[in-house]
């Protein structure tokens, strides 16, 4: 039990954090959880359960009692700490027994979860917790190895369990999360004393121990020695999928063939609402779906409840070949539409066939995991996180897949089993307790210019009402250094120069790649020149007119191609100035080149209005504070133009405005998020936000 050398999972434990957390079973319980799920092979986000159980003072009584500490609903173990546990008395979860009517009682019972909380500060309750509380351990781990799983979901799994750790581990059939369950797993240890844990069909491992450290070795080992036994059976074995039926194309050209399929799929895939995308081709990935095996595993479907609760059932494999021209949009998307439309149909027949009086409306039937052998493995759901996470769950699902056609057979739940778990009223409460979504959730927007200023203002504004953001800007240093600002799954980030057509069309690649699509374009990138029409050179105006003009022109061109392949309209948006309609001294250049921008936007608002694509745009004035292009001669030049010095230059923009107001990059930002997120029928429109100039007024 004390060897620390592990094979097939990662030994995180830390003696010296331990130590600091003292006898606190809780924290300890709390690391234990963490480290757990930071190893993906032994549980994936929001998957498995822990628990610890300690003695408290009884706030009522003053009598000691014991409590049971669980990972309340809907949490995940990596990232899990106090707010996210429910702490219940265990002797009256264990008397629910005595009021408990049976399997058609089983969602009556998750109320009474209630009535057994100790903790008021509790998390509610989840499913799993009477599979804990009706166990006598201090210590508990609920975990979905691949391992375990492949063990679970292979043919003869009770046979398989001894083979692997003979008398030492019980086994309990399939059966749905619920008081039952706990029962069956209490049964399963009267009948077996002295096992070290409890192999569930189809599902997943519990073990056990009367510390937290003991539990986290009991938790490893058992895993170690189903992952040495799959291993073992795979050597054996050889080619477990069937050797390979496609040869994938080298990783380059994977990638751009994702980025250029991406946008289609992301269209398809959001017939009832916008999803965002995401694209895998590691080396597990590939093995299984150019296998021989794929068209026979697919259909099957995932086995364990945490996989398809998150994946579907089952994936759409594209009917493509791998060496497809995707250069015809209307092409490919006359060939991909029948798969869709089958797969949509095929959904809807399960679940009309498997409904039950009382079930939820059917869901969104579009597929969440896409198959494209020889290319890679595609997912689409409402966000990153949640793509990304479906990603990594049908990846277990591939693992669990190949041990256990190592080790025997295959076998998946049967339709009606899964049907209940995915629309169990239970998991319907879940989803109707998610928070509401943002005003820009789904959307993925471009932003130029972003490595600073006005620009990285703008993204900050749409990252924070929802949208995903894909920083651009000529300088690699400033945005490394703005991406680092983010969470994970909100932004990415290309170097961009807009006078570069090949520049942009990378950088649209990239918010392909990594989201899906594009349905926000915003062209922030600018520089300032000021000069009378004597000192102006053809560099001055040919640098002006290629930044601000032919960088949006470029952009525009590029993002409506992208846009149009979804078929989710979308949104131009121009910062111009101010100085496009105001003529003024010392400003040829660049008075003239944001005049250009804004009627450009015009003339494509009246485009591009039947694609449902608006455009408009946010002129800015006196933006001094926190802006780029305040940096340099740009300054200097304007304090000349007013005869005063730079470090008046604040003050004299504020007083020159109606309400004397000083405008900073966040207010810009604010007039972009109106035009995206608030004025949804508004085209070839311009919204100054500088304060009132009225000779700037457009009306």
């Amino acid at each position: 039990m004390q060897v620390k050398t592990y094979k097939y999972v990662d030994y995180l434990w830390d003696e010296a954090v331990a130590q600091k957390l003292g006898n606190d079973q809780v924290e300890l319980f709390l690391y234990r959880s963490n480290i757990l799920g930071a190893d993906l092979r032994i549980t994936n986000y929001g998957g498995g359960n822990t628990s610890c159980k300690t003695l408290e003072k009884d706030p009522l009584t003053n009598e000691e009692v014991e409590v049971m500490w669980i990972k309340g609903s809907g949490g995940d173990i990596g990232t899990l700490d106090r707010a996210g546990i429910a702490g219940l008395y265990t002797d009256r979860l264990r008397n629910l027994k005595n009021v408990y009517g049976g399997l058609d009682d089983e969602d009556r019972m998750v109320g009474l979860f209630n009535h057994c909380i100790y903790d008021l500060d509790s998390r509610a309750p989840s499913i799993d917790t009477p599979l804990h509380g009706l166990l006598p351990f201090k210590h508990i781990d609920h975990l979905h190895p691949d391992a375990l799983i492949a063990v679970a979901a292979a043919k003869d799994s009770e046979k398989v369990t001894k083979e692997i750790w003979g008398d030492t581990m019980g086994w309990v059939p399939w059966q749905r999360p619920g008081f039952d369950l706990g029962l069956q797993l209490e049964k399963c240890l009267n009948d077996n004393p002295g096992i070290r844990g409890i192999v569930l069909g189809s599902h997943g491992l519990f073990t056990w121990g009367d510390t937290s450290h003991e539990c986290y070795l009991n938790s490893l080992e058992v895993i170690e020695m189903a992952s040495e036994h799959i291993a073992k059976k795979i050597a054996e074995k050889g080619n477990v999928f069937g050797g390979a039926k496609v040869t994938s194309l080298p990783a380059a050209e994977r990638s751009r063939k994702a980025a250029q399929l991406m946008p289609l799929l992301r269209g398809l895939c959001s017939s009832e609402k916008p999803m965002i995308g995401h694209f895998t081709d590691s080396d597990v990935v590939m093995e299984y779906i150019n296998s021989r095996d794929l068209e026979r595993l697919a259909p099957m479907g995932t086995s364990c409840p945490d996989h398809f609760l998150r994946t579907k059932i089952q994936p759409l494999v594209l009917d493509l070949d791998r060496d497809e021209d995707l250069s015809s949009t209307q092409g490919v998307l006359e060939k991909l539409r029948p798969a869709f439309e089958r797969y949509r149909q095929e959904y809807k027949d399960y679940y009309e066939t498997c409904k039950r009086a009382n079930s939820p409306a059917m869901r969104d039937p579009n597929p969440v995991i896409i198959i494209y052998p020889g290319v890679g493995m595609f997912s689409f759901a409402k966000n990153k996180q949640t793509t990304r996470v479906a990603s990594e769950f049908y990846i277990n699902a591939i693992n669990v897949m190949r041990g256990a056609e190592a080790i025997t057979e295959y076998t998946s739940l049967p339709r009606q089993e899964a049907f209940d778990i995915e629309y169990w009223l239970l998991e319907e409460a879940k989803l109707q307790r998610m928070p509401k979504e943002k005003p820009l959730s789904r959307k993925v927007a471009l932003v130029t210019g972003a490595g600073g200023g006005i620009g990285k203002a703008i993204a900050d504004k749409l990252a924070a009402e929802g949208a995903n953001v894909v920083l651009t800007d000529i300088a690699e240093d400033r945005l490394r250094e703005a991406l680092e600002t983010y969470g994970r799954d909100t932004a990415s980030h290309a170097v961009c120069d807009v006078t570069d057509m090949a520049s942009i069309g990378e950088a649209f690649r990239k918010a392909c790649l990594d989201f899906g699509g594009v349905d926000i374009v915003v062209h922030s990138a600018g520089l300032a020149i000021s000069k009378a029409l004597e000192d102006t050179t053809e560099a001055d105006w040919n640098l002006l007119q290629n930044v601000l003009v032919k960088g949006q022109f470029e952009l525009a061109k590029q993002g409506v191609a992208v846009m149009r392949s979804q078929g989710l309209g979308g949104n131009l948006v121009s910062i111009a100035s101010k100085n496009g309609l105001v003529s003024g001294p010392n400003n040829v250049g660049y008075g003239t080149a944001k005049a250009a921008q804004q009627h450009m936007a015009r003339l494509l608002a009246a485009e591009l209005g039947k694609d449902k694509i608006r455009v408009n745009v946010v002129n800015p004035d006196g933006v001094i504070v926190g802006s780029k292009i305040w940096e340099g001669d740009w300054a200097e030049g304007r304090a000349k133009a007013y005869g005063i010095t730079v470090d008046e230059l604040p003050a004299h923009y504020a007083k020159r405005n109606l309400l004397n107001e000083i405008i900073y990059p966040e207010d810009i930002a604010n007039g972009v998020f109106a035009c995206v997120g608030v004025l949804d029928k508004t085209t070839g429109n311009i919204i100054n936000v500088d304060g009132g100039m009225a000779n700037a007024f457009v009306r």
